[in-house]
């Protein structure tokens, strides 16, 4: 063959931009099915053994009801209140240079690192009567600790680095000459905040508010020792699956978590379809 021939050969064999596609994409599809699929697998298969009737009936228990109550109750709270200090801390971390920023940034990934049970007895022994905090605001009428504002403050500790995490980086990317284009123009702070910056904001913002929920509906470690575990009243819904488990009904088990589970997948779906519209449509006027 003649080195024409050899090159046009070449030319007309299609090239991929990233060699090895089939082996990653083999490794991955691996991955996921062990880690994702085969533990969701083995959830529907407990699930299996109920009749339509049964699977109802558990999950429509009168305390495990009380316990959704309680859990989306104060994951709520927890969401909104991350989704505001969570952008706040965001905008100091980028905006702004003081000493102790390194410190900071890094505290910011401490829920992720910290064992949620020892989070949890720390809030508790903090917020108890006789705890530092518990202490200061006892006398003043509230009470943290064992009910479910405990719960909600558990919460908003360990979801808090998802707000931060998805909005620190698109505030990075916005380039300061937009805050300033915005006073130029004769807008005030709130307005030209409102107007200009959180509208590139809002996507992320959203998103890591909604992470922040989901993640909050299935924690146990840091709720289980400052919640109180009083029936109808500070029970959350993880620990509804636990007490399943330790009655080996594993049956009651999974269709309790099934609800956690529809619940979050169903959550994050809505989010993901609302921020690519969203996006689409904010370059769409762009344009």
């Amino acid at each position: 063959m003649s080195t024409r021939s050899f090159a046009i050969g070449l030319a007309s064999t299609p090239k991929r931009v990233l060699p090895g596609f089939g082996l990653s994409l083999g490794i991955s599809l691996t991955f996921v099915s062990l880690m994702l699929l085969l533990p969701m697998t083995g959830l529907f298969g407990q699930l299996a053994g109920l009749s339509l009737a049964e699977y109802w009936a558990i999950i429509t228990n009168d305390r495990v009801v009380a316990s959704y109550v309680v859990t989306i109750g104060a994951a709520a709270v927890a969401a909104i209140v991350n989704a505001a200090f969570g952008l706040l801390l965001a905008w100091v971390l980028v905006r702004y240079e003081f000493p102790g920023k390194r410190l900071l940034d890094a505290l910011m990934d401490l829920p992720f690192a910290l064992p949620t049970a020892v989070a949890g007895i720390t809030l508790a022994t903090l917020y108890a009567s006789n705890g530092w905090m518990g202490r200061l605001l006892e006398p003043l009428g509230l009470q943290v600790a064992y009910t479910w504002v405990g719960i909600a403050l558990a919460m908003a500790f360990t979801s808090i680095p998802f707000v931060v995490r998805t909005v620190q980086p698109v505030l990075e990317d916005m380039p300061h000459e937009m805050d300033e284009a915005a006073l130029t123009l004769g807008a005030s702070d709130i307005t030209g905040f409102r107007r200009v910056i959180l509208p590139h904001l809002w996507p992320a913002l959203v998103t890591g508010t909604g992470l922040a929920f989901v993640r909050s509906l299935g924690e146990f470690g840091a709720i289980i020792f400052i919640a109180g575990n009083m029936p109808y009243e500070t029970e959350i819904t993880a620990l509804m699956i636990f007490v399943r488990l330790q009655e080996y009904d594993y049956a009651g088990a999974s269709a309790i978590a099934s609800v956690v589970l529809f619940a979050s997948l169903a959550l994050l779906l809505v989010i993901n379809i609302w921020q690519g519209r969203f996006i689409k449509r904010l370059h769409g006027g762009h344009g």
